[in-house]
């Protein structure tokens, strides 16, 4: 498809600045654009890298200064190239309604409209699939488990018998729903299993990401709030209630019976021990392990995670440490201490 700078103004309501005549056939990041490519600058971080770029046109904030290249002024740089993206290269959204023969549905399983069951995919007895939602290849649907509307499960997700997902859940390939919690208790020389008899909810507009997996309680329910964003091999252990809108990035661990407030972000391979709380708005960094309860509004960092300049100056002074050492062996023999 090749259209014209000012064919995608006009699709994303951009005003244009030099020729709007000039021909568009393919959407690609800046490091990567060729002649005949629109490309992206989302900030002033990365105005200067667009000189350098190959690019016959891009899009670019509406404050962002002219430079002889045709451009599209918009609100949203992002937002506004995810939109041509889609319009260049998109592929037609799946929209394959109905039961594949080669799916297997409980009679007693309720599907609403426009729901699509794929290929070798399960939905088992007394579940309630909503309205548009598409279950892929080798998924399963458990026993009794309530699906909103709009919910994706891609291709060999399984939700355990009760699990619950809100409206618009996107699920990834091979994340798993609902299994037990981690729950033994040491008798007589044996760890013996504590039965896991609760459940999973998940809020509205969450995405699990691939691989990841969500114990159920062991008497009460498993909590993921509304718009929280999980990345592929994250871990939430059993009794766990995670807020709102929260960031959990690749390799994160939640041990049971933690919680988090509202917009949370922990970073990647961040650690939370159980019985942990942590406050509204806070965030913790990539490998740090949380112990204790974190009050709202913080930013921490390594182990145990530490409010983030006192960290920064932990490290500091550990890079110090050899020579700290060598002066004290220095001072030591001249006071005349044996080294020991």
């Amino acid at each position: 498809m090749t259209v014209t700078v000012r064919q995608l103004a006009e699709l994303v309501q951009g005003e244009v600045y030099g020729d709007p005549d000039t021909p568009i056939a393919a959407a690609r990041s800046i490091v990567e654009a060729q002649p005949g490519d629109i490309t992206f600058v989302e900030n002033a971080k990365h105005a200067n890298r667009l000189p350098r770029s190959k690019a016959s046109a891009a899009v670019v904030a509406a404050n962002f200064p002219k430079n002889g290249l045709p451009l599209i002024h918009v609100a949203d740089p992002l937002n506004a190239f995810v939109a041509i993206v889609r319009h260049l290269h998109g592929r037609p959204a799946d929209t394959a309604q109905g039961i594949d023969p080669r799916a297997s549905v409980h009679p007693a399983a309720t599907l609403g409209e426009d729901v699509g069951v794929y290929p070798f995919a399960s939905v088992g007895e007394g579940s309630v699939v909503g309205p548009r939602c598409r279950i892929h290849a080798g998924a399963v649907v458990g026993r009794f488990c309530r699906l909103g509307a709009d919910v994706v499960l891609h291709p060999h997700v399984v939700l355990y018998d009760g699990t619950i997902l809100g409206d618009r859940v996107i699920v990834h390939a091979n994340a798993v729903i609902g299994a037990d919690g981690f729950g033994y208790r040491f008798q007589e020389g044996r760890h013996v299993k504590v039965p896991q008899l609760g459940h999973v909810e998940i809020g509205d507009d969450v995405e699990i990401g691939a691989g990841s997996t969500i114990d159920r309680g062991t008497f009460q329910a498993t909590r993921v709030g509304e718009g929280t964003k999980i990345d592929n091999l994250v871990m939430i252990g059993h009794n766990s209630s995670v807020g709102r809108h929260n960031l959990f990035v690749s390799q994160v661990g939640m041990a049971g019976s933690s919680s988090t407030g509202d917009y949370v972000v922990l970073a990647g391979q961040a650690g939370v021990s159980d019985h942990v709380r942590i406050g509204d708005r806070t965030r913790v960094g990539a490998c740090s392990s949380v112990l204790n309860d974190l009050p709202a509004d913080q930013v921490v960092l390594g182990i145990p995670a530490r409010p983030l300049v006192k960290q920064q100056r932990i490290f500091v002074t550990l890079e110090k440490l050899p020579e700290m050492y060598r002066d004290l062996r220095r001072v030591k023999r001249h006071i005349g201490l044996n080294d020991e």
